[in-house]
């Protein structure tokens, strides 16, 4: 006579495989991120051409990661009843790809930014734009080992980090739009601009993608 099975560890045991499999595309998809966000730097001041163009090809990757697991997310979600702590990590994860896919973006617009700046000497203060960047990646690099290691702390220390992004770009803002004594065009200075407040934003969603990474190990928002 057959031995029944338990079908519902079975179907747990799968479930939880099934989280873990969507934990590790999300790693995947954020490593694609912070790839389009080193070649946008390299574009931006290295003069790299080249990475420019790579970023667009990163881009579409990085939407297929976005759309399949959107997808998986729910799947997962319709395959069992899942307690709170699974729907709280399967909602964060959704809400965190939104993040990464929007960094990405934003990766794909400073590249293309670095392509139309390539015709103007470089600006005094791309120096300054640059640790500005490096700021940024650094929070990004950050959130995303927040999350591989599901640490709570690291993902709120993100946001500390945020303070001195805001800085760059207010101090950058106003030397770029108080700028004096214009020669020739304007155009450098307004896509120096643009690139700040790119690079701004994807500070802000790098802080998200900290604090959803709170949000699933303790349950509270922050």
């Amino acid at each position: 006579m057959d031995v029944p099975q338990p079908s519902s560890r079975v179907t747990r045991a799968h479930f939880e495989r099934q989280l873990r499999s969507l934990q590790r595309d999300v790693l995947r998809m954020g490593a694609l991120v912070e790839k389009s966000f080193w070649l946008a730097r390299q574009a931006l001041f290295e003069r790299d051409l080249e990475a420019a163009k790579q970023i667009a090809l990163q881009d579409k990757q990085i939407d297929q990661f976005y759309r399949q697991i959107e997808l998986d997310c729910v799947s997962t979600m319709a395959l069992q009843a899942p307690v709170t702590q699974d729907l709280r990590l399967i909602s964060a994860l959704m809400q965190l790809i939104r993040d990464l896919e929007r960094i990405g973006d934003y990766a794909k617009d400073l590249g293309e930014i670095a392509h139309r700046l390539f015709a103007y000497p470089p600006h005094p203060c791309m120096g300054q734009v640059q640790q500005m960047s490096d700021r940024c990646q650094a929070m990004l690099a950050m959130s995303l080992v927040a999350l591989s290691d599901l640490d709570a702390e690291t993902g709120l220390e993100v946001k500390v980090k945020d303070d001195a992004v805001d800085e760059d770009y207010e101090t950058l803002y106003n030397l770029l739009a108080n700028q004096s004594n214009i020669q020739g065009v304007v155009e450098p200075i307004l896509l120096l601009v643009l690139v700040i407040r790119h690079l701004e934003r994807m500070a802000d969603h790098a802080t998200n993608i900290g604090q959803r990474v709170a949000y699933i190990v303790t349950g509270q928002r922050h």
